[in-house]
């Protein structure tokens, strides 16, 4: 048994991404690539090393092996510890039941023998499908200051968007009053980025409570948090002023992927002071031929570069062939662009064959689409905000 450690950090890692298929089709959400070499849960382990909180928990639940593999035993975040470190947490079946996560709070009740082995003053609480840089020692500097309960990460959206969140509504000093989910006339602009803190003591009080409550949905926003707020615990705002996207939706992984490029990034990966680390490849140069114009775009290794790229993200290993044009999109590691083909405000998944000629999307809200692995033969016309899998008319295998 090793020190007692002020702060072990469990990471929500199982969701199945629903409204991400057909990225998450045979993938978690949080190992979807992002940003032409990280993938989505590389940004909340990179603010926990970051931030010197060493010992996370990653759950995870739905197609995890791929997720399992990348994150082994968590060297390319300096968490392979021999006490701490990075532990992947799957549901199990223990002696008096226990099966699939049923929500967010049974997650983390499920894995209390985890955090007891520990033994921490603090529980930080994450999500892994959130693309952002906090700094979580200074959530806990403030939790602590308070002497609050429980600390939740809020961020100040638009008064139309935060209907899409849960509000928390505050005093002068910060504290929470009430907390309403997803309201149809929000009292404030304050949305949970699904980033809490919780005194060991009370989050183990109220999850076991809530596991003995048979009509209880077992999730944090609609069940644990409400009764603590009920019962006058200590519950504060923690404003956080800095870049967080939740990448739920098609069109907003498209638009964070978009704000890593550019001048002036919204989200800059080149921080020297607070590095986003992720799992290396197998990297080479990549190859750019005479012809080729790359503008405003973010490259990978190991590509070969004959067309056009503008204002695009491009993975490693991708093929742009001659008078190819990739413009406003995404390109994911594998994919070969055809000749003459146009690709234009969509997301290309792994290891895709775009065939000559072919039109991908247009202007739109949403992004065309193209699924991991698909064929999509030449002079074929894919549709602004079309989705393409293995299933579609227009693609194959």
């Amino acid at each position: 048994m090793g020190e007692r450690k002020e702060c072990v950090a469990m990471l929500l890692a199982g969701g199945q991404g629903s409204r991400l298929i057909p990225l998450t089709k045979h993938t978690a959400k949080p190992a979807v690539p992002f940003g032409g070499k990280y993938t989505i849960i590389d940004f909340s382990l990179s603010n926990c090393i970051n931030s010197d909180i060493d010992t996370v928990g990653v759950l995870t639940q739905y197609q995890p092996l791929e997720l399992n593999d990348y994150l082994g035993r968590g060297g390319p975040w300096d968490m392979n510890l021999k006490y701490g470190g990075l532990h992947v947490l799957p549901p199990y079946q223990a002696e008096k039941g226990g099966d699939w996560f049923k929500g967010t709070a049974n997650a983390i009740y499920q894995n209390l023998r985890f955090i007891r082995r520990y033994n921490p003053r603090y529980v930080l609480i994450l999500s892994g499908d959130h693309i952002y840089k906090m700094n979580y020692r200074k959530m806990l500097q403030a939790h602590i200051q308070k002497e609050a309960d429980c600390t939740i990460a809020v961020i100040n959206v638009s008064k139309e968007e935060a209907s899409r969140f849960g509000i928390m509504n505050t005093d002068d000093s910060g504290r929470i009053t009430e907390f309403e989910e997803k309201p149809a006339h929000p009292k404030s602009t304050l949305a949970s980025m699904g980033v809490y803190i919780f005194s060991t003591d009370k989050l183990i009080e109220y999850l076991t409570e809530d596991e003995n409550d048979p009509d209880s949905d077992n999730d944090f926003g609609k069940n644990v948090i409400p009764r603590m707020l009920g019962d006058k615990q200590r519950m504060f705002a923690y404003t956080f002023d800095g870049y967080w996207r939740d990448v739920g939706t098609l069109a907003s992984f498209w638009a964070a992927n978009m704000d890593v490029i550019g001048e002036n990034p919204a989200l800059n990966l080149n921080d020297p002071s607070w590095r986003i680390y992720y799992r290396h490849g197998f990297s080479h140069p990549e190859y750019v031929g005479t012809g080729a114009l790359i503008k405003n775009s973010l490259i990978g290794d190991g590509g070969e570069m004959y067309g056009s790229a503008d204002h695009s993200v491009v993975f490693s290993d991708v093929l742009i062939k001659e008078r190819a044009l990739v413009k406003d999109s995404i390109v994911m590691g594998g994919s070969v662009i055809g000749e003459g083909a146009r690709i234009e405000h969509a997301i290309i998944a792994e290891n895709v064959t775009i065939g000559k000629d072919a039109q991908i999307g247009g202007e739109s809200d949403n992004p065309a689409v193209v699924a991991s692995g698909v064929i999509i033969p030449a002079g074929t016309q894919i549709e602004p905000g079309e989705i393409v899998d293995e299933d579609s008319p227009k693609g194959g295998r």
